[in-house]
């Protein structure tokens, strides 16, 4: 089957860009791995009308909603590699099938970067976090610790001070002028100078001089990079951003390959579920206005970027 859109990645983003297409009766292939960014999360938040929800619950409902559309098709995989041009793209997948696309959508999402702090990366999504927005609240105001990673973290101890009381691990990642101290102290965050040793218990922070400072949670500032090697190997430009690297688009979504689009979290920051989905169903209206007017298809330039 030759399918109008073929979309690499089936999380929030993927799915709400095939939804509009499907509801403009469009031929849709969803190829998935099955690796939500948020699978680590026991709970969703900041997200309108799911508030509270587990993710994967999220996920399995928008999942049968869109199987419900007769011009939807999933496939469970990962892409291996991706061949041709617009409006005869293939697709192969790692078990060496190959579909037909005249659109590619690229949802794959980012990999998030931890720091090398032992004990972190199993308490990630559970009091390990990166978005106050998405966390931040059901800490009730508690003891909050930042996890120094890189400039961002910075910016994260200034924010969360609306959400507890915070102690800035600075742990050898972050350089802080007088300037830097001095707002920090004006916003009431504590600068905690002494090396990380681990994290142990739900999310106590044990220093290499024995002390352990107990916190309510802990957020960090991952750096991030597209999730699949695909964009890349497709050629598609790409640009740094405070959080990392992500996939270059306009304002239509379009990437720097003609009939190739990205969407979420590897397309736009900041990220969360709201931000990922709004974006998502933005894109898949381009896509389908790219169907119906192939002379709008043309790339975003690999130097610069219109937003």
């Amino acid at each position: 089957m030759h399918y109008d859109v073929i979309v690499v990645g089936g999380s929030y983003s993927g799915m709400a860009a095939a939804l509009q297409l499907v509801r403009g009766r469009r031929s849709v292939l969803v190829i998935d791995a099955g690796e939500r960014r948020n699978r680590f999360a026991s709970h969703s938040h900041g997200f309108l009308g799911q508030d509270g929800e587990p993710p994967g619950d999220i996920a399995a409902t928008a999942r049968r909603q869109l199987e419900a559309y007769p011009t939807l098709t999933w496939l469970e995989g990962r892409v291996e590699a991706v061949a041709g041009q617009v409006d005869e793209f293939t697709v192969t997948t790692a078990g060496g099938d190959s579909h037909l696309g005249r659109r590619l959508l690229l949802a794959t999402g980012v990999t998030d970067q931890l720091p090398d702090v032992d004990g972190l990366p199993e308490r990630w999504g559970r009091a390990v976090f990166h978005c106050p927005y998405c966390h931040g609240y059901e800490l009730g105001q508690g003891r909050i610790g930042i996890v120094g990673a890189n400039p961002m973290s910075i910016h994260q101890a200034e924010l969360l001070t609306d959400w507890g009381d915070v102690t800035l691990l600075v742990n050898g990642a972050l350089e802080l002028s007088q300037e830097i101290r001095s707002t920090l102290e004006r916003r009431s965050v504590v600068i905690e100078e002494a090396p990380i040793d681990k994290i142990e218990g739900h999310a106590d922070v044990r220093m290499v001089d024995g002390r352990q400072l107990r916190f309510a949670g802990l957020f960090t500032a991952t750096r991030t990079s597209p999730s699949s090697p695909l964009v890349e190997a497709m050629g598609c430009a790409l640009e740094e951003t405070p959080m990392g690297i992500q996939v270059r688009t306009d304002a239509e979504s379009k990437t720097s390959v003609t009939g190739v689009f990205a969407c979420g979290d590897v397309a736009r920051a900041p990220h969360s579920v709201s931000l990922a989905v709004g974006n998502g169903a933005m894109t898949g209206a381009q896509i389908h206005r790219s169907l119906l007017w192939p002379e709008t298809v043309a790339p975003v330039q690999a130097e610069g970027r219109a937003r």
